[in-house]
């Protein structure tokens, strides 16, 4: 996993074959289908790595739910920051080893909403991670950012646009708005829809 989570970062997902992670190990392919039965089971594998990580993240003494699930939608960026390889698998598959399950498991026991709600919040917060993720750093070579895209802005006929960019990108300060409102308003929209859901 580690080879192939490396593989992935450097050379990005669409590269990676059992053939190629063989190579990077000194091993012939067929030698890897001992570990895993398939590149799609090495897939699976590598959500879950990131995923799974996230379950060592204990709730603080006195902490809330929205405080503790915050936390964890912040390691789950870096997470993926830190290896921009995978988020495309990440966005497509779902994370179900059971070091995973166990992450979704302690965020309803933290959250104390009715399951089926809980899970709905947890599923919010995690796509909007993933989504603001593939913004920020899921980039294919030879695409270009927004602030490339917007170098040569017309500054006096888009005047509060440009203010607005002036400074470069601000991912970690947009990320932090967005989570806190989108807590907030997760949160707020079910108070007052009652806890009979």
């Amino acid at each position: 996993m580690d080879a192939a989570l490396a593989f992935a970062d450097e050379h990005g997902i669409a590269a990676l074959s059992m053939r190629k992670l063989g190579a990077e190990l000194g091993v012939e392919a067929m030698t890897l289908y001992h570990y895993v039965p398939s590149k799609e089971a090495l897939f699976d594998a590598l959500v879950d790595r990131l995923v799974s990580a996230l379950a060592g993240i204990e709730p603080e003494p006195g902490g809330s739910g929205p405080e503790w699930l915050g936390r964890v939608a912040r390691a789950y960026r870096q997470q993926l920051l830190a290896h921009p390889g995978v988020l495309p698998l990440a966005a497509a598959r779902p994370a179900v080893s059971p070091d995973s399950l166990q992450m979704l498991e302690t965020a309803l026991q933290m959250l104390e909403l009715p399951p089926a709600r809980g899970l709905d919040m947890v599923n919010a917060v995690m796509t909007f991670v993933l989504g603001h993720t593939l913004a920020e750093a899921g980039r294919t070579p030879g695409t270009r950012s927004d602030m490339d895209s917007l170098a040569h802005l017309d500054e006096d006929r888009f005047p509060l646009l440009a203010q607005a960019l002036r400074g470069g990108a601000r991912h970690e300060e947009r990320f932090e708005f967005a989570l806190r409102a989108l807590l907030a308003g997760l949160f707020a929209t079910h108070s007052r829809s009652g806890t009979s859901e």
